[in-house]
């Protein structure tokens, strides 16, 4: 695990500065403090810090081939090189070491492009090959690991694992991109491939990008995708069966380390299923960790602990206070830029407990995702069986008026919190779906959005960005469509964003069993029936892991990850809210309207209406121009002038 940087004259041979080189190597110093080493040559300079996991005493990178001509800069971890190796030693390649990053080297050599359809893992990785004067760029195919790039306007190109390294050149603009401003108040995050940074983009997730040097720099290429045909006539029993034996190779995959390795341990089914794993393959007791909270409604640690005796674990607790509030800061400086998923809090903590034992920690995450966990899906297809037993014709106008009519009553019990539902069912279902995640819905946006900001977006919505996945989904099953749309966005820009920040802040290596690529393919062949059956949804993970937890932990209420907002905006940090939400930055931007930033200070404080997470949104959107972009600096004031100029 590591962090990688670099930049490549795409016209020339013009040469590195070794000061900005080291500049934006030193940026990503926490992703891999055991080592730090740079690779120049004419128009080309690579950057590398590194966490040693695997070939401690050789896996050194900047890595090359035996003459020199090819070198790679490689983030992440290659699951099926000890397969590799001898098949390409077998095809007259030599190897050095024992790392998994010299199959890259050798892969291309032997495959060159379609190198990345043999590597199963999570990797971010970038490749020079002198001899063909190309830049081989690759991520992995779940996005688990980052990579970040941008094309300057003298024809540079850089790329980093973390934005804060593109920053560190000195020469990437920090205009904002006014379509990231609506994808992050809409979603919480900004969608790939997209950065808050006009200039900058994200590689998509199974995307390569390859540059020759004097010719223009190509669309992003595509070599995976997950195809939901849902036609395995598999039974019950032998789904569990072959999830059962399809999980112990993925988790065995990624227990393969030279330091100490452990896992998280939520209490949750996911975490659960991927802990008794290990501890079926494991000759000792498995580390694990957990975190308690003192407030009894977000707390966990009992059913985790139910786990822990089971398999006899190594576990460690600590308990965060429910008012654990002081990483706002430090998470605006850590994402690079705006994200406003609050569970980084404690996905934080946990990844400071854990790097207190181990160096390689297996988690959970993508469980909800494959197996069909999340409550929304559920809420979705009794929204669907609606929608689909009333034509459009009477269901849109219908609906949408008793959505327009029906009050927001976020006090009300559930069962009469109806307008929701009564605006999901006057829509589509990409339409639906994509409201029920929005954080700031359309209607709410549009009233938040200025005049100045609106003319910027020129009709733009975020909604387009499920649009375009949905078309290339390949299936009009419900779950099916939906479970891909997430595995497209939310997973990508929300899930993995949040642990490889936080987990490498703390120079945590964290590993991914449920998002095996292999596991998510078997996966999707499945019928929805094995993943949401009636209201139970993890059907088939419930099913499969019956013999190896137990019922409290399986079958008990979904809990989350999750932190007291509402409480802590009408108490300890009402004056923060409220200065930081009214205040000088957001204003300056001239994109936001205030008056309607004072309803939602103002109702939220007096508890008529929770507006807990648009206000998060808003105050890690401030702390984002405080602490990355600065009120006083460039982009900032060109994003003030700009409205300005359109208002």
């Amino acid at each position: 695990m590591c962090g990688i940087t670099g930049l490549f004259d795409t016209r020339g041979t013009r040469p590195v500065d070794p000061a900005v080189l080291a500049r934006m190597n030193d940026a990503q110093w926490h992703r891999g403090p055991d080592e730090g080493s740079v690779h120049v040559e004419p128009g080309v300079g690579f950057g590398h810090r590194r966490l040693s996991i695997i070939d401690i005493a050789t896996g050194q990178q900047p890595l090359c081939n035996e003459d020199g001509s090819v070198v790679v800069v490689f983030n992440g971890e290659i699951y099926n090189y000890q397969e590799l190796i001898p098949e390409l030693q077998a095809a007259g390649h030599v190897f050095h070491t024992k790392s998994d990053t010299e199959c890259i080297v050798h892969g291309w050599e032997q495959w060159g492009e379609r190198c990345v359809e043999r590597f199963r893992g999570m990797f971010a990785f970038v490749l020079w090959d002198r001899n063909r004067q190309t830049l081989f760029l690759a991520r992995d195919r779940l996005g688990v690991k980052p990579l970040h790039y941008a094309l300057l306007d003298d024809g540079t190109l850089l790329f980093g694992s973390e934005l804060k390294s593109l920053l560190a050149h000195g020469g990437l603009k920090r205009d904002l991109d006014p379509l990231a401003v609506e994808e992050y108040f809409a979603l919480g995050y900004v969608a790939e491939p997209r950065t808050i940074f006009s200039q900058a983009c994200k590689l998509p997730p199974a995307h390569t990008l390859c540059i020759r040097r004097g010719e223009p720099v190509p669309e992003p290429r595509e070599y995976w995708d997950v195809h939901f045909t849902l036609g395995n006539p598999t039974s019950v029993e032998d789904a569990c069966e072959e999830l059962q034996h399809r999980l112990r190779e993925s988790v065995r995959l990624r227990m393969i380390a030279e330091v100490p390795l452990g896992a998280f341990l939520s209490g949750g089914v996911d975490s659960s299923a991927v802990v008794a794993t290990m501890a079926g393959l494991s000759d000792g007791p498995v580390n694990t960790c957990s975190i308690a909270f003192d407030d009894p409604k977000f707390n966990e640690s009992a059913f985790a602990q139910l786990v822990a005796d089971r398999y006899r674990t190594d576990h460690r607790v600590e308990t965060v206070k429910s008012d654990d509030f002081d990483l706002i800061d430090t998470l605006a400086r850590l994402y690079d830029e705006p994200y406003a998923d609050s569970s980084a809090i404690p996905t934080y903590r946990v990844c400071q407990l854990a790097r207190k034992h181990v160096t390689v920690a297996l988690s959970g995450d993508a469980g909800d995702e494959n197996f069909g966990g999340y409550r929304r899906y559920r809420l979705h297809l009794m929204e669907e069986r609606m929608r689909s037993a009333l034509p459009a014709a009477v269901r849109q106008p219908v609906f949408g008026m008793l959505g327009r009519l029906y009050p927001k009553a976020d006090w009300a019990p559930r069962v009469l919190r109806a307008k929701t539902t009564f605006e999901g069912m006057a829509r589509s279902s990409v339409e639906a779906y994509f409201h029920s995640v929005s954080i700031l819905r359309g209607d709410m946006r549009r009233q938040l959005f200025s005049p100045a900001l609106k003319r910027l977006l020129a009709g733009y919505d975020a909604q387009q960005v499920f649009e375009h996945h949905a078309a290339r989904a390949g299936t009009d099953d419900p779950l099916a469509l939906i479970q891909y749309l997430d595995l497209k966005t939310y997973l990508v820009g929300d899930i993995n964003t949040k642990v490889d920040r936080a987990s490498m802040a703390h120079s945590l290596e964290v590993r991914e069993p449920l998002m095996d690529h292999k596991l998510v393919e078997w996966l999707a062949t499945l019928p929805s029936s094995l993943k949401v059956r009636g209201q139970e949804g993890k059907f088939l993970l419930k099913k499969a892991m019956e013999p190896m937890l137990p019922d409290e932990v399986l079958y008990r209420p979904k809990m989350g990850f999750s932190v007291p907002l509402a409480r802590w905006f009408r108490g300890p940090l009402k004056d923060r809210v409220r200065d930081a939400v009214l205040g000088e930055r957001l204003s300056a931007t001239g994109w936001f309207e205030r008056s309607y930033l004072q309803h939602l200070v103002d109702a939220h404080q007096a508890g008529t209406r929770d507006y807990s997470a648009p206000l998060w949104t808003l105050l890690m959107f401030e702390a984002f121009l405080r602490n990355v972009v600065d009120a006083g600096a460039v982009g900032a004031q060109g994003i003030s002038r700009e409205a300005e100029a359109l208002a």
